[in-house]
């Protein structure tokens, strides 16, 4: 994730035991360090990291806050406000049917996005069409198609047909007609001839009118995105704005922090390669997995959003250290629909500030499908209790699931770890909460 540095900058400052001050001033040059590295403005840069220093030497800490945990408060609440504010945006359309019109320069990942906001929307229960009107890239149809397809959605193109305008608005007609809820229609992007490009934009939007305009933008284009913004907002007034590949890139603060200052609304981040990995940008919870102090919001999101039986009584549990292998075996099924360990791992409170699991990104998926072998060759007594397992249920346990007695006892190690890391979250609920309390305004 971007910006990852602060987070082991924080992480420091919070084990520290030496001078406050001093911390304070090392925290700040790491901050502006790591700030300047993934390309937010140099100005922007001083002026948030001058407002910490202020603010973290001259104000007092609420009563039964320390001075470091306050900190932590105001260094969030100071990268908050860098990436666009408190408020949350809305989603979900006012009024059906609902035409969003995207737009954004080639090589943006746009009609990705497309094919990724059609099926979010979809999972909210929403009846979704996609129309691809680029005509600019041969292959712009069959892509959008083949993804459509591998949703469940049905994608409206006429690849004989050169004329954008036209294309775009029997589209969304159809669609309409049709009785269809939300209508995404997918532009060519162009890297020269900028103002055709515009011109096309401008002159769809004027056909089919749509209730909402999306400026797709690249994390790496990172402060560019300022101009780019700019000059789509002046030929069509933007709605909403779509960061992708924010997974990846040292830039996408840059980007984050550019387009915050246009006064755009950041809608949507794409955070990796497949297909659901989209989602609401909210800044404090964006901020928080940043600084390591985890989203259990975003984890029940995610986990409700894709039928999974991992409740938030689950998490409740896992943090509260009522920790067994049923409850491992649930976080198991869940990751491997959900995506990388260590990204969802992160979401959990506590857990961003250091991870002790000795998983390579890797080899993650064979060792999931090792240990779930493993956890169900276990008796009840033993999925509730795996202190019990002794080197005669080992020997077992491996033989019904297939593996080598040494792939169990790697799992029982894992479980002690995992167990011993509960308790350490437990130990730090009081913090978390103390610190989420001081985050609401």
């Amino acid at each position: 994730m971007v910006l990852e540095g602060i987070r082991k900058a924080l992480s420091k400052f919070l084990s520290g035991k030496g001078d406050y001050e001093k911390a304070v001033r090392e925290f700040i040059k790491e901050l502006q360090k790591e700030l300047i590295r993934s390309d937010v403005n140099v100005r922007l840069v001083f002026e948030i990291t001058k407002n910490i220093k202020e603010r973290a030497l001259k104000e007092e800490p609420p009563p039964g806050v320390t001075r470091r945990e306050w900190f932590t408060t105001i260094v969030y609440e100071e990268l908050t406000k860098l990436f666009g504010g408190e408020q949350k945006p809305s989603v979900k359309p006012p009024k059906k049917p609902w035409v969003i019109l995207l737009v954004g320069l080639q090589g943006s990942g746009k009609t990705t996005t497309a094919a990724k906001l059609a099926y979010y929307y979809k999972l909210e229960g929403y009846k979704v069409g996609l129309v691809t009107a680029d005509t600019y890239r041969p292959a712009a149809y069959d892509q959008l198609k083949q993804l459509g397809e591998k949703i469940g959605i049905p994608v409206y193109g006429e690849p004989h047909n050169k004329n954008a305008v036209e294309i775009a608005w029997n589209g969304v007609r159809n669609y309409i007609e049709r009785g269809f809820d939300i209508v995404i229609v997918d532009t060519a992007g162009r890297h020269h001839r900028e103002e055709d490009l515009l011109k096309e934009m401008k002159d769809i939007a004027a056909k089919i009118n749509p209730d909402e305009v999306v400026l797709v933008i690249d994390a790496a284009i990172g402060q560019q995105a300022y101009e780019l913004a700019k000059k789509f907002h002046e030929a069509t007034p933007i709605g909403s704005i779509i960061i992708t590949k924010l997974d990846g890139t040292a830039k996408g603060g840059g980007a984050l922090s550019a387009i915050a200052a246009t006064s755009a609304r950041i809608k949507f981040i794409g955070t990796g390669e497949k297909i659901d990995e989209l989602e609401v940008f909210h800044p404090p919870r964006f901020v928080a997995r940043i600084l390591g102090i985890g989203d259990l919001e975003g984890l029940v999101e995610k986990v409700r959003r894709i039928k999974v039986e991992f409740t938030e009584k689950d998490v409740h549990d896992f943090i509260s250290g009522k920790l067994n292998m049923r409850l491992i075996y649930k976080q198991l099924v869940s990751v491997r629909k959900m995506g990388p360990l260590r990204k969802i791992l992160q979401m959990i409170p506590g857990l961003g500030l250091k991870l002790p699991l000795e998983i390579e990104a890797e080899k993650a998926e064979e060792k999931i499908h090792k240990w779930l072998a493993i956890i169900n060759s276990m008796t009840y007594e033993e999925l509730d209790k795996p202190e019990i397992i002794d080197r005669r249920r080992i020997k077992r346990i491996a033989l019904g699931a297939g593996v080598r007695p040494e792939d169990v006892r790697e799992l029982l190690k894992q479980y002690e770890l995992m167990k011993k890391l509960s308790k350490q979250i437990r130990k730090r609920k009081d913090l978390l909460e103390r610190l989420q309390l001081g985050f609401r305004p």
